[in-house]
């Protein structure tokens, strides 16, 4: 493992999580896939969108099969209000709003996280790097039930990235924010690192360890996951209407090289 990779904050650091992608299968007892949101199966969310290349890499890949288009989301947690509800147990004729709980694979406080990535090339779908609370909206107090972190978010095929942080659960107590449009300049064929700083005090945004942005007065103080998505806008359960995918020449594919985490050493 070649640490001179990651683009370190000022300080000594120690690594205490970390996925190089090595060998040609997902280590399943770091990541789960990730099929639902809000109770509701994703159709393009699929485990064949997701590999690893051979090459210390991770590819989340948009592909199409008989017309219908899929792509790869993994998370090393889930948030309790992902899976569908299931019979209550006293009685089967209601159904308790909560699916059956799993076991967060890795979920950390505060440190430096960091993912080294390659944007997709291809119009219609997009990449993210992000890091979210089990319970997020569970209560009012962010602090508490956590904040949502998209350290990367790429919507665009012009080297449009952009940082943004939610909380308050993602009904009519959502609040939210953003960093506006960062440009990267050479976003096709370089990969790039995209960290945030979590202090108690503040959520410092870098790329290639040049601060972006930064929050200082919505700051979680919980464990959090991390997920890697890809999302095909007008598909299957998309939040975004469209069809720009459609007659794309794919697959395509969102590049992961490296995720870490680091606490001050």
């Amino acid at each position: 493992m070649d640490l001179d990779t990651s683009t370190l904050p000022e300080g000594k650091w120690k690594l205490v999580w970390h996925d190089e992608f090595d060998g040609d299968t997902l280590d399943e007892s770091k990541w789960g896939y990730r099929l639902h949101r809000f109770g509701r199966r994703v159709g393009q969310w699929v485990p064949e969108g997701v590999r690893l290349n051979g090459k210390g890499q991770l590819e989340l890949t948009a592909f199409e099969r008989d017309g219908e288009y899929y792509c790869g989301a993994i998370q090393t947690g889930g948030n309790f209000m992902d899976r569908p509800g299931e019979p209550m147990c006293f009685n089967k004729d209601m159904t308790w709003p909560i699916g059956k709980l799993e076991p967060t694979r890795f979920a950390h406080c505060y440190g430096y996280w960091e993912a080294r990535c390659k944007l997709p090339r291809l119009p219609g779908w997009w990449g993210a790097f992000w890091i979210q609370s089990p319970v997020i909206g569970s209560s009012l107090d962010f602090a508490r039930s956590g904040v949502e972190l998209d350290v990367l978010e790429n919507f665009t095929r012009d080297g449009r990235i952009s940082h943004n942080i939610h909380w308050g659960g993602y009904g009519v107590d959502h609040q939210s924010r953003g960093s506006g449009d960062i440009k990267i300049a050479d976003w096709q064929d370089t990969f790039h690192n995209y960290g945030v700083l979590w202090t108690p005090d503040a959520l410092t945004f870098l790329i290639d360890g040049k601060q972006t942005w930064r929050v200082t007065d919505a700051v979680p103080q919980c464990p959090e996951f991390i997920l890697l998505t890809t999302e095909i806008r007008g598909a299957a359960g998309g939040m975004q209407k469209g069809t720009e995918i459609k007659g794309a020449a794919l697959p395509d594919v969102f590049v992961v090289d490296h995720v870490r985490v680091f606490d001050p050493a």
